[in-house]
Parts: structure tokens; sequence; C-alpha cells
């Protein structure tokens, strides 16, 4: 089997190194000739909406999934003509677009923060009388990692945040003074089974995640993340692993937004749990049977930001896997983690707290 993958970024890279072992091969699509994806398969050059290369990829797989949310919507259709695509178009068109989101939850029955469109500075004066102060004006669509984003303290705010964000479509919605930040990865195959890995703590700095802890053992949150993933996963009849970012506040989850792919706070599931969303997600989009999604005791996944640390600090320590994606350092950029297990929370919190001050994360 070949799978074709938009994107070659590195989460294109640990699908591929995942499916390998099941006898998979890949071929890419990114506009970069240096995709870091493209060091452990086959690439092919060109924009995500150039419909020459397009054909080429889904003449040349069985099936054709993403590692990332913002490819356009109209080149998944294009492709679906000719191939299977998997997580399907509509919960990628739904995912580009925070309004169509926060909505489909909604109507889900799935809580959520205020929130209200905007697309004059008069609806945004509007929006901040049902919403609330503080709150956060968001760009509607390419928003990541915290990019498109403006806190909304008081009123003399309002203006600048207009003028920093006009030209795109925006909707604000009310800050949440959240305990903690969870996700939770959730998958659905062709046969329509679903499976459901642990909840996750994720920390996160200037909008990038930082640190995440799986898993976050709380019975009555991780029921509630499961029921309001399985109704996603019908409604948009999806095959393939969906990461959902809530808040906690007052014992109870906030969705914050959805991501149709593997996602960054699963990446501790390589070795902390059975089997990894990597594989996962392959053998969901396959119709192979889903592997088991238990934890394999206690996990905390490091993200490297800018630049690699030290390697000798780092595989000195037990239970460490250090991954690499092969990128230049870039102030920004995500360029690797760390994933350290143990049996014991307490072992695992006393090496994390060894590791943290040496990336910069207190």
């Amino acid at each position: 089997m070949r799978i074709g993958i938009i994107g070659g970024g590195q989460l294109a890279r640990m699908l591929a190194l995942a499916g390998y072992p099941l006898g998979l091969r890949f071929v890419l699509l990114d506009p970069a000739p240096d995709a870091c994806a493209g060091q452990v398969a086959e690439l092919i050059q060109g924009d995500y909406d150039d419909r020459e290369k397009l054909a080429q990829l889904a003449d040349r797989v069985d099936v054709v999934t993403f590692d990332f949310e913002n490819v356009p919507a109209a080149a998944a259709h294009f492709l679906e003509e000719t191939v299977l695509v998997y997580p399907p178009p509509l919960a990628l068109e739904i995912a580009q677009d925070r309004l169509a989101e926060k909505t489909l939850f909604r109507e889900l029955g799935i809580a959520t923060p205020a929130f209200a469109a905007v697309d004059s500075l008069e609806t945004l004066y509007t929006a901040v009388k049902q919403v609330g102060l503080p709150a956060v004006l968001k760009t509607r669509r390419l928003g990541y990692d915290g990019k498109g984003q403006w806190l909304l303290r008081d009123k003399a705010d309002i203006e600048p945040a207009w003028r920093a964000l006009d030209g795109v479509s925006l909707i604000l919605e009310g800050f949440v003074p959240f305990l903690r930040e969870v996700s939770i990865l959730a998958l659905r195959d062709r046969h329509e089974s679903m499976a459901f890995y642990p909840l996750v703590e994720n920390r996160h700095r200037g909008g990038i995640l930082r640190l995440s802890r799986a898993p976050y053992e709380d019975i009555a949150l991780a029921q509630q993340a499961r029921d309001y993933a399985g109704r996603i996963l019908q409604r948009l009849d999806y095959v393939g692993l969906l990461a959902i970012e809530f808040f906690v506040l007052d014992g109870q989850l906030l969705a914050n937004e959805m991501a149709p792919r593997v996602h960054n706070s699963g990446h501790w599931t390589i070795e902390g749990a059975e089997t990894s969303q990597f594989e996962n997600h392959l053998r969901a989009i396959l119709r192979l049977p889903l592997g088991s999604t238990a934890a394999r005791g206690y996990s905390a996944m490091i993200n490297f930001i800018g630049e690699l640390p030290d390697l000798n600090a780092f595989l000195g320590v037990p239970g460490l896997h250090f991954h690499s994606y092969g990128k230049a350092p870039r102030s920004g950029r995500k360029v690797g983690h760390a994933t350290l297990r143990a049996d014991d929370p307490a072992m695992l919190e006393a090496e994390l707290g060894k590791l943290l001050p040496l990336v910069g994360v207190g």
C-alpha cells in the first residue's frame, strides 16, 4: 500500500517512520524542496493547489491524508474525485474556520467559550458587548501556534486590535481563566469503530506547545472528552485520528479547537502507548484493525523550539527518547522533541525537573 501525504513536515515524517514496519510506502506533496519528511519518503515538490502535482500524487497512491489542517479544501475535494481521502475534506473545511468549528461544537452540545463573528469595527463593538472583556480577537482562518490573535483586556484595546487584524474574517472569543489545558486523541476507522487515547495535560508558551504529560488521570473529564469526541467523529463520518484541545474550568471541559490530523500533543504515544497515534492513524485510513491506545506507564513530551538541546545532556537520562526532525534551527520552529517515560509518576517528575530548565521551560 502507498499513502500520499499533503505536507512534508515532521508529522508526515513520523507517519512514514511508523508505516515502514507495516510494509507501507509514502509519497509526499510539499512546496519546499527541503521538507524534512522528504528525508524518509518520496517527495513531489509543488504547491498544495497545483492540480497537475495533485493528479501525480493521486495516480501513485491508494489513499491520501494530511499532516496539517491548512491544506486548501479545494485541493482535498479535487483529490477525492480519483482517490480515497481521509480524514474527509468536510472535517478539513470546518477545522480551517474557527467560527464554523465553534458552531459545530455548539450544535453537538459541546461547551465552548462565548464567541461571536466579527467583520467590521462596528460588529466588533457589538461582539464585545455580547461576549464581554477580557476576550481574544482571532482570525477565523490560518491561525496556528498562537498566530493571528489579539488579547483585548479593556475597551482601549478594541481599535488597535481591529487595525492589526483588519482585512480578514474574525471571531471574538471570551477569555477563559482556565485551570489547565488538556487534549484528547480520538480515532474512527473505516469500519466505524472508535478508540480514544488517555487525556493529556498540555503547557503552552507564546501559543506553542512546550510540554505534555500523559495520562492526565481524571475519570470524569476523560469520559466527558470521549463523549464529545465521539459526537464529532460520528457527525463528520470521520476516518483517522482527530485531536481536540480543551480548557478545564470549574471541573468541566470547554472545547477550544480541533485538528483533523495527528497532533503534537500525541507525540508521547510513540514510546508511551501500546500503539502510537501515527500507526493508528494509518491503520484507521487503511481499514486495518486499530491497535491498543493504552498508556505504558507515565510519559512527558518536551518540545524543542528553535534549536536542539545538547544531545549528551538528554541521552543520559533513563527512559528518554530523543527525536530530531532534521530541520535547520530557526526561531519559533519545532525542530524536535523528547519523550520521557517511567513506571512511577514521581520518578518521571524528578527527571523532568532536571530537563525542563535545559530547554527554557520552568
